[in-house]
């Protein structure tokens, strides 16, 4: 005789459908990681500006040991980015942060920490985002305009943090995987190269999360990435310049 199946109580049924609902509104705008849903549905989402321009930006930031190799070349280059960094990184490191803004670069909110977020922690990423954006605030003199979610995961909580902050999420169009082990200049720009088309806008990684020494083919290929594009026809800056609507105006 088969025993009959375990009614669940109505006052538990609810709480777990609500859970489902919640877990589902925090999932699925993860999904715009994907490339080719998002330069199809959310172009802007993409970084995809103007078209005579690039946008050139990076990750991770700042880091003493690896940034400032990059803010030289930048200067050889009189190129200006704009720099995502993580907000501990930059209260640890406020003059390099200033240096950065002071050389005429563009800084925006990557988080707080770089964390993976697999539960729904809206509350946190609120406090977690809005604290970052006010150290970028202090440090640079200037308001943030932009967020980029770690590991571009941007997730409903992350969406409505970076919102209540007054900062339009930018994901990217193409990135150098420079953060694979045994990146090499040649193959960085060519990942580059492979997936950038006009108006895009590049993901590049200025400090090591990973392992020791990651930066150091994104470094070596800057120039010829740079000089590259600027023999199309095209002009390399921050995302200040690319021609996207910022939420609020930077000041």
């Amino acid at each position: 005789m088969n025993p009959r199946p375990t009614r669940i109580p109505s006052a538990f049924r609810v709480p777990l459908g609500v859970s489902a609902l919640a877990l589902t509104a925090h999932v699925a705008p993860a999904g715009t990681w994907l490339p080719g849903p998002r330069r199809r549905w959310f172009p802007s989402l993409a970084g995809l500006g103007h078209p005579g321009h690039i946008a050139l930006t990076f990750d991770d930031g700042p880091d003493p040991c690896s940034t400032p190799h990059f803010l030289h070349v930048l200067d050889q280059l009189s190129t200006r980015a704009t720099f995502f960094v993580l907000g501990e990184s930059l209260l640890r490191h406020p003059g390099l942060g200033r240096d950065i803004a002071g050389r005429g670069h563009e800084l925006a909110v990557h988080g707080w920490t770089h964390n993976r977020p697999w539960l729904p922690t809206v509350v946190r990423d609120t406090r977690e985002v809005s604290r970052a954006a006010e150290a970028v605030r202090r440090i640079s003199g200037v308001r943030p305009l932009w967020y980029r979610p770690p590991y571009g995961i941007l997730t409903g909580g992350r969406w409505t943090a970076a919102l209540q902050s007054g900062l339009r999420p930018v994901l990217w169009s193409a990135w150098g995987r420079d953060w694979t082990k045994g990146a090499t200049p040649e193959g960085v720009l060519a990942t580059v190269r492979g997936g950038l088309g006009r108006g895009g806008t590049v993901l590049l990684h200025d400090a090591d999360l990973s392992s020791s020494g990651r930066w150091r083919p994104t470094l070596a290929m800057l120039p010829e990435l740079i000089s590259g594009l600027r023999a199309e026809g095209l002009t390399v800056g921050p995302l200040v310049d690319h021609g996207l609507t910022p939420l609020r105006r930077a000041g």
